[in-house]
């Protein structure tokens, strides 16, 4: 496909994107406008019959307040004209006097001795017998009124001496609707209970209230499908009905639907009522009843006794209308879009032509020819582009060149490396992240045995299980950016031999920068180690030796008094017990001595384990007490508690601390103290081990050649002894440091790292 074909195709997409996206958002804008309306509608619909209730109701109470009114003055007319006995009066007087006085009846109610109210006298023989005693609150306003001649109950309207109920069903015929009210001022042992038909007040309500409003709007607004006003305190309830002359009665003061018919009833209707009286908002929910899509909203109305106004909205209408837009817009899209694909192509074709002189350029150069130029026309981007390939093509001719000379250049420096890496004396072996061979030099094959055959594309298998865990911490130190030069340590040879070696250890990475294997040198120490260790060995012996005056002295001491004790028992023939015990004694001091000073004689395998350097500072305190009292030299050892063990070879490591204890004792010509101190190191992974004299001290200059071969500050000294002190810390994996001042004194720092015993040691331990 070429270009033109798809920037026509790409402009094409993009106007229809274009237009369904404003098509979407057409679409969700004008669904959210239309019901926003409806919503704004409801409300507007939610407040006039609010209105229209609240008027309904106050005209209602109005005509009810009226009513009573007039009860009442019946009443009191009824009891002027009546017996203020019951048993004087007989139900023919009622009718009679029910017609005089304007009213559709009269009932005379008694307290029985249990406490119970009937009507004992009516105009209407049905009503005769009747009992109060299940009429709820009605039943407790005649016990008030009748004790105290008032009545305190929220319900109905109180008047003095008189109260009227709410209209309802009649008990004696529950076809009728009536109008009640109550009269007792206690000159009559019986309420005087006059009677209206209450039929007219329904009518009212339903002709000209809140029914009729409701008729109205749903007629003027087909798509409203339902508006019904809810009663909190009874909806979603079972409903309360009473059962009178044999007939199920609803009463009327206890309705869960205050007006409306509520045709879609629905049984999550309760629980979304109950949101909206909590919230004092709108809540709108969007549902299926009776197989019809509707919109129900629910509005709190505020007033006396609150109630909701159930809407339910035709949600097919909304869609239709929404339908009808959508239509119209994508007909004008479509149109839009046509005119778009044809205004693309032409387009297409205007842009692509510098683009298809650049492309002829370029493909020129692709073919080697830098030679030729574009003609620049414009100044936009494709005029910068040309200019530019223009330049490219400038530069690619000057940098052909120079890359032809550093091809050269490059072919020579490898000749040269390569013969540098296959000719020096140090192995070299260059690994993958894996650990497989990829390079060896003619180095490697002779120090290790294996040829480049044998180990390429394999792992090197030759370190030993003691220098497992040094060689994992190597590799991830390299892998991790570092790396590891001189490190003496020990690996395996072909044919199983043991070699040691000092490694260099360092990462290759590529042209990003990301490590892709690494190198290894070794560098073959067994020969050097093997003169370490003469020195060392010799070394011990000049010390020992040094020891021997010190040690026979110490020796003669016990020996002295052990002569004298036998010259005394050849003279008596028998030693006290006392004696005894000093001869014992002193010969166990000689043999302590002696074992000593075996130590040190007696070569020892480096057998690395846990050892308490207190312990070991104190015996060799001990092994040079006698030498130091005849210095006139006071060895002070201090131990800042808890000491971790360290794992080290006990006998090399009192070799370091005796070599320089003897030391500072020879530099104090005058006596005085000899500190030896040790701590933990604060990161808790070693330990700190300081040894203080006050002699006259080492020049600054002087310092860093101590360690070195037969260099010593001493007279008759060779250095060989700092040397192999060194040598042993270094083995161990710590530090030396020296600090000193002209005729102040000399402090050497000692430091070791904690760890535990290898696999090997262990073994060579055991």
């Amino acid at each position: 496909m070429t270009i033109k074909a798809k920037l026509s195709i790409f402009l094409f997409a993009l106007s229809a994107a274009i237009l369904l996206l404003n098509l979407s958002i057409f679409y969700a804008s004008s669904k959210s406008d239309l019901e926003n309306r409806m919503k704004q509608q409801m409300n507007v619909i939610a407040k006039q019959i609010g209105a229209t209730v609240q008027s309904t109701q106050q005209s209602r109470q109005y005509m009810e307040d009226t009513a009573g009114v007039m009860l009442r003055s019946v009443a009191l007319a009824a009891k002027d004209k009546l017996s203020p006995d019951i048993a004087n009066i007989d139900n023919g007087q009622l009718p009679a006097l029910s017609r005089e006085l304007g009213v559709d009846g009269i009932s005379l109610w008694v307290r029985q001795p249990n406490g119970e109210i009937v009507v004992a006298r009516s105009s209407d023989p049905k009503e005769l017998g009747i009992s109060s005693k299940t009429w709820d609150y009605w039943n407790t306003a005649f016990q008030q009124l009748l004790d105290r001649g008032s009545v305190s109950i929220p319900q109905g309207q109180k008047l003095e001496h008189f109260w009227s109920g709410p209209i309802n069903y009649a008990s004696s015929d529950p076809e009728h609707v009536n109008k009640w009210g109550y009269y007792y001022d206690g000159t009559t042992n019986y309420i005087i209970n006059p009677i209206i038909d209450a039929q007219q007040f329904i009518r009212f309500e339903r002709s000209s209230g809140t029914d009729a409003v409701i008729a109205k709007i749903m007629k003027e607004n087909p798509d409203i499908l339902d508006i019904s006003g809810l009663n909190p305190p009874f909806f979603g309830k079972e409903k309360i009905i009473k059962y009178k002359q044999g007939m199920p009665v609803y009463n009327l003061d206890v309705r869960d639907i205050v007006f409306g018919d509520y045709s879609l009833p629905d049984p999550n209707d309760a629980e979304e009522m109950n949101l909206a009286l909590r919230t004092g908002q709108m809540v709108s929910v969007q549902k299926v009843i009776a197989g019809q899509s509707v919109i129900r909203s629910f509005i709190p109305i505020n007033a006396d006794n609150p109630y909701v106004i159930e809407f339910s909205f035709n949600r097919d209408s909304i869609q239709q209308q929404l339908n009808h837009q959508l239509l119209i817009q994508v007909v004008i899209s479509a149109v839009l879009a046509a005119a778009a694909i044809v205004a693309s192509y032409l387009l297409a074709g205007v842009m692509l032509r510098p683009i298809n002189r650049i492309l002829n350029t370029v493909n020129e150069i692709a073919a080697g020819r830098l030679d030729g130029r574009i003609h620049v026309r414009s100044k936009d981007e494709l005029g910068l582009l040309a200019s530019r390939i223009n330049a490219m093509s400038s530069s690619m001719r000057h940098y052909l060149s120079r890359i032809q000379e550093s091809a050269e250049e490059l072919r020579s420096t490898k000749q040269y490396l390569e013969s540098f890496v296959n000719h020096t004396s140090d192995a070299i072996h260059v690994s993958d992240l894996q650990g497989r061979v990829t390079q060896v030099n003619h180095a490697f094959e002779t120090m290790y045995g294996w040829s480049a055959d044998e180990i390429l594309e394999m792992p090197l298998r030759n370190v030993p299980q003691a220098y497992k865990k040094e060689h994992q911490e190597v590799v991830g130190k390299v892998l991790q950016g570092g790396a590891v030069a001189d490190l003496e340590t020990v690996r395996y040879a072909k044919d199983g031999s043991r070699i040691d070696v000092s490694l260099t250890v360092s990462s290759i990475r590529d042209e990003a920068g990301k490590i892709v294997a690494v190198a290894t040198i070794s560098r073959n120490i067994t020969a050097r180690k093997q003169t370490e260790e003469v020195l060392r060995r010799s070394e011990k012996l000049s010390v020992v030796g040094q020891l021997a005056a010190g040690v026979a002295h110490e020796i003669r001491n016990p020996l002295t008094t052990l002569r004298g004790f036998v010259q005394l028992l050849q003279k008596q023939g028998n030693l006290p017990p006392t004696h005894l015990e000093i001869m014992l004694s002193e010969l166990d001091r000689i043999n302590y001595i002696v074992s000593e000073l075996l130590i040190f004689a007696k070569p020892q395998a480096d057998r690395f384990r846990l050892a308490p350097v207190p312990v070991i500072v104190r015996d060799l305190a001990l092994l040079l007490e006698s030498q130091a009292r005849l210095s006139g030299i006071d060895i002070v050892t201090r131990f800042k508690q808890p000491l971790p063990e360290i794992r080290c070879e006990t006998n090399q490591l009192k070799q370091v601390l005796l070599n320089l204890m003897k030391n500072g004792m020879e530099a104090m010509h005058e006596g005085g103290t000899l500190e030896v101190e040790a701590e933990a190191l604060e990161d808790q992974q070693g330990i700190l081990i300081r040894i203080t004299d006050h002699g006259h001290g080492i020049a600054e200059e002087n310092l860093p050649r101590l360690g070195e071969p037969f260099y010593s500050t001493k007279p008759t000294g060779n250095g060989l002894g700092l040397m192999v002190s060194q040598q042993i810390i270094a083995n161990h994996k710590g530090s030396m440091r020296f600090a000193s001042t002209l005729g102040e004194g000399t402090r050497v720092e000692i430091r070791l790292p904690i760890g535990e015993p290898s696999e090997e040691s262990e073994q060579n331990a055991g």
